[in-house]
């Protein structure tokens, strides 16, 4: 069968090219998704990601390979496999980032369009806030925008309090023109539901009649013809292998991790990589699966003198109690992420940008063991402050470890690997203790359970971070932009190098990991990616009239 376009993910960026680029309906598109559909109750309840983080119906359930620099351990990186994508089963934290990341973004692309002033815009379409139309807003977008101060706890006002009193600013906005200090979060949440991509962009627009979806289709490879263009893909759907083409381009929105993972499979990649596997080569592009990029956190936590969300969320009763409130009201904790504070701090007052992101949670929890395990808060009064640096510079991969697209690809983060980041790790615990000095805070801590007192020099908090910290799950980077084949993937307008009908419109184009939860600037390159797509396709079709008008003038005389 053949289609205008074909689009391979139905993630965060997927839903959003199918909304965008079927509205005219001048264009028939063939959206593929691995997973099944997003109708179980818990993605539309906020919190009912700690349903889906350990569920393989939902989850690749993806590990690293092990990680020398954290104790030689493997790192798990949940990836959504269901309608939405990783933004269906995300705790929905909207940050897009600092200024400067996406000015750091225009200097690898070479070109200004995806500068912060560049990107600005598109963060304003896609989202509806109820701040309304201003310079840093936008009102009329489908994901909607809620701030989590009205519903947070508490015990997060404390947190603010303290650092105020430490003398650090209080942020009330994020997303608005700084992004420094203190604050509580805003969620892509409406009324009280997910506003996930999939729910808000592509649900309402399932009826049209130029989108078709395939859901339960695992791509195999993309295909192309003898001149090295994209003309459709290959897949297995249950258990029967189907192929598509596409007349105008195969777009990629797969994610960090299987879209270089197919490009390789494919035969687009270092050409010694694919010979291992007996991949035959169809274009060498090096640069496929490299600059793989993650924000890795670690968690201190306390015991406090105070009632926490622990204790409304631990027993029976409570949790009949809260899921009654957001069943009549859409309001309460169930209607919110836990990550409910934090803020961006500098580790170092000599530095330019803040360089380390917090989070407070009115919660302390463990990260379970076992696959089958769901989040579980701590039998005591608790809270948890966790920390990540916002702009690491280890450089991990993504490579197949087999041709066959059933098997995983190899993910290694390669953390810890740069000076700045071991100085970071330490930063963050620094950090964390000094907060933990405000009187504020003082009055209701108890005692810090972990790390604990045992910790106590620099060399003690990398101990700590080496053999604790996680992926906060913000993979990307690894089909970057820029301008320069040997170290790219895509360029400016993300189209492969050296690949005609292909393009990429996911995290993996992000040249630099963006300060903060990348959710957000994923979906702003997809409507930023929409756009150039269909700009691409008018002046396509404008050559084309204009070369047949000049063909008939010929003829003509």
């Amino acid at each position: 069968m053949n289609y205008d376009y074909i689009i391979v993910g139905a993630g965060s960026a997927g839903c959003i090219l199918a909304n965008r680029l079927t509205a005219s309906g001048k264009h028939t598109v063939l959206l593929v998704e691995a997973g099944g559909k997003d109708s179980s109750f818990w993605f539309k309840v906020p919190v009912g990601f700690t349903k889906t983080y350990y569920n393989e119906t939902y989850n690749w359930m993806y590990y690293s390979e092990p990680e020398k620099e954290l104790d030689n351990r493997s790192i798990y990186c949940p990836r959504g496999k269901v309608q939405g994508g990783s933004g269906s089963i995300n705790a929905m934290v909207y940050v897009r980032g600092q200024r400067h990341d996406f000015d750091d973004w225009a200097k690898a692309a070479g070109d200004q369009g995806w500068s912060y002033e560049g990107v600005l815009p598109y963060f304003r379409k896609l989202e509806s806030h109820p701040l309304g139309n201003t310079k840093y807003h936008g009102a009329d977008g489908p994901i909607g925008i809620t701030p989590m101060k009205e519903g947070a706890h508490p015990i997060v006002h404390t947190f603010l309090k303290g650092c105020e009193q430490l003398g650090y600013r209080r942020n009330e906005d994020f997303n608005g023109e700084q992004i420094d200090g203190a604050g509580i979060y805003d969620l892509n949440t409406k009324n009280g539901q997910r506003a996930s991509s999939s729910f808000m962009y592509l649900h309402p627009v399932l009826g049209r009649p130029n989108l078709t979806v395939e859901r339960d289709a695992l791509v195999t490879r993309v295909r192309f013809d003898e001149k090295k263009r994209a003309v459709g893909i290959a897949l297995t759907q249950h258990g029967k292998p189907r192929e598509f083409t596409a007349s105008k381009e195969v777009i990629m929105a797969a994610g960090a991790v299987d879209t270089p993972k197919l490009l390789q499979l494919s035969g687009v990649g270092s050409e010694a990589l694919l010979a291992k596997y007996n991949v035959p080569l169809v274009h060498e592009l090096p640069a496929v699966g490299q600059n793989l990029q993650d924000h890795l956190c670690v968690s201190f936590y306390f015991r406090a003198n105070c009632k926490t969300l622990n204790d409304e969320m631990r027993p029976l009763l409570g949790k009949l109690k809260m899921g009654l409130q957001y069943l009549l009201t859409r309001k309460g904790p169930l209607s919110m992420s836990v990550n409910q504070g934090g803020g961006f701090f500098k580790g170092d007052e000599s530095l330019e940008h803040p360089n380390l992101q917090l989070y407070f949670n009115p919660l302390s929890y463990r990260i379970p063991k076992s696959n089958k395990a769901s989040l579980e808060p701590e039998p005591y009064s608790g809270f948890l402050i966790a920390f990540n640096p916002c702009r690491p510079t280890s450089r991990g991969s993504i490579e197949i470890g087999s041709n066959r697209a059933e098997d995983a690809a190899k993910i290694r983060i390669n953390a810890l690997t740069t000076k700045k980041d071991i100085d970071e790790a330490i930063q963050g615990s620094i950090l964390i203790r000094k907060l933990m000095t405000a009187p504020a805070l003082k009055d209701i801590t108890i005692e810090e359970i972990s790390p604990g007192p045992r910790c106590k020099t620099e060399a003690d908090m990398l101990k700590y971070f080496r053999e604790n910290s996680g992926s906060i799950y913000h993979l990307c980077g690894s089909c970057t932009m820029g301008d320069d084949a040997a170290t790219s993937v895509v360029d400016a307008r993300l189209k492969v190098h050296g690949i005609e009908g292909l393009r990429i419109v996911d995290a993996s184009v992000f040249p630099n990991v963006t300060s903060g939860n990348i959710n957000a600037a994923t979906m702003m390159v997809a409507e930023k990616g929409a756009e150039m797509i269909l700009d691409d396709a008018k002046a396509s079709a404008q050559r084309d009239s204009d070369a047949a008008r000049a063909s008939e003038a010929l003829h003509s005389h």
